[in-house]
């Protein structure tokens, strides 16, 4: 049909995998773009410090290899968002290998853009120095001395760098650290559709179908942008998008159910409405695009906070788990005293699952159960003083007297032998800012190459 853009959404990850029947039913609707999102930090700090994607080789393989095969024999483009996971440039270099394999076995001739997310130091330095750095709600300021502890920085970037890049007429776009809807939507605006339902569209389509009902990661999802609307609908018949299902996963990861911030400007939701067009389709009109004053991106960067030592757990003593807080800090308290004369630099976490060990401190019922899973993590500057801690804290632990005990041979289960489980080098998050940038194309640099086999 004219005056309308489609797109197909294979999976809610690249790796995540996806059916071929919903793929193939997603081609039989002859979109102009096949999208995906390659990654986020959900998975925490450790895989943009660490620089190693978070999916697995052979999954991410898989996917690639069948929407690059697709594309070519189509005509349709490819396009990942946060290549390998995390987006750095050792992220990129790695789906770029992947892709040169899928490549040579498939006898392919590949116009592949690269588009790099990854920031030079001594720019950020520079720029922080010239108050173009600023902090997010919560976020302490950024200094000197976290810059140069974080391994590799990241910036999100917008449509800009992709629009770039799309000009060239790539088949494959592998794309470092991108806001997620990105990816999916610059195509469409380059042509000339809606930036805000562009946009809109594309924070629906980066997770697939966990946006219809039954949601899944795991699944196709199709989306088509009109001139006033877009269409959002499920490739697999055992699903369905409603309303329900399409407007909540709109305010997926936002704080606020009304506007969602990006690079340049925020959607504002305020008008938009939700209309079932079919059985299992959505029909979303309203949604407003607001520039910002200036550009900003975010910037992510981790640094390494130290080695990890993890011993695992359980306990089904109703005495002991009626005084489980009391004897927790009593265990602490006799490991800081165990260690007070070597003043080593530790961290000691308990997590206690069956009462609060998944909301913490935010639990609002912090009534345990019959049993509960223990949890002892220690993180030190080495391995083997992590090792320590962690085996001084277990079996303190393990032999602690409490009020009423009436077993001496142990109070804790292990599931494993050995019962302390090494975890190597662990880092945190240490830059959530945004960088203020007069274009937002300079600092992300697009490279094009021909990959043939």
């Amino acid at each position: 049909m004219k005056n309308e853009f489609r797109i197909l959404a294979p999976t809610a990850i690249l790796g995540y995998g996806f059916p071929l029947a919903s793929f193939e039913a997603g081609l039989a609707k002859e979109p102009h773009l096949i999208a995906v999102d390659g990654g986020s930090t959900d998975p925490g700090p450790y895989y943009l410090g660490a620089g190693v994607s978070f999916t697995d080789r052979g999954a991410v393989k898989r996917d690639l290899e069948i929407m690059i095969r697709a594309g070519v024999a189509h005509g349709i483009p490819v396009i990942v968002g946060t290549a390998g996971g995390s987006g750095a440039d050792t992220h990129v270099a790695w789906c770029r290998e992947i892709v040169v394999e899928i490549a040579t076995e498939n006898g392919l001739r590949l116009k592949v853009a690269q588009i790099r997310s990854q920031q030079d130091k001594v720019m950020l330095q520079a720029a922080l120095a010239k108050g173009e750095i600023t902090s997010l709600e919560a976020v302490p300021p950024l200094t000197l001395e976290t810059l140069d502890a974080t391994t590799d920085v990241v910036a999100q970037m917008g449509v800009e760098p992709f629009t770039e890049a799309l000009a060239e007429e790539p088949d494959v776009i592998l794309a470092g650290r991108a806001y997620d809807p990105s990816c999916f939507a610059a195509l469409p605006i380059m042509r000339g559709y809606d930036p805000a339902l562009s946009l809109h569209l594309g924070k629906i389509l980066e997770c697939a179908a966990i946006a219809a009902t039954p949601g899944s990661g795991s699944d196709c999802m199709f989306g088509t942008i009109s001139t006033d609307h877009f269409r959002v609908e499920p490739l697999n018949p055992a699903r369905k998008c409603t309303t329900l299902s399409v407007a909540a996963h709109t305010l997926y990861e936002k704080s606020n159910p009304y506007i969602l911030p990006g690079p340049g400007g925020y959607l504002d939701l305020t008008g938009c409405t939700f209309v079932q067009a079919s059985d299992n389709a959505v029909r979303v009109s309203g949604t407003k695009f607001v520039p910002s004053e200036g550009y900003t991106v975010k910037l992510e960067g981790a640094r390494p906070m130290g080695y990890r030592t993890v011993s695992i757990a359980g306990t089904r003593d109703p005495i002991m788990i009626s005084q489980i807080d009391a004897i927790v800090q009593g265990v602490r308290d006799r490991v800081a005293d165990n260690f007070r004369a070597c003043a080593l630099d530790y961290r000691l976490h308990f997590h206690l699952y069956g009462k609060n060990g998944v909301m913490g401190a935010l639990e609002p019922s912090a009534a345990a159960g019959h049993e509960l899973g223990i949890i002892i993590e220690a993180t030190a500057p080495t391995e083997a003083e992590a090792d320590t801690i962690c085996a001084s804290a277990r079996s303190t632990m393990l032999h602690y007297g409490y009020e009423g005990r009436r077993a001496t041979a142990g109070n804790l289960a292990f599931p494993y032998s050995p019962s302390d489980l090494r975890a190597g080098l662990v880092y945190e998050f240490s830059v959530y800012h945004l960088l203020h940038i007069k274009n937002p194309a300079t600092i992300f640099p697009v490279e094009i190459e021909v990959i043939a086999p």
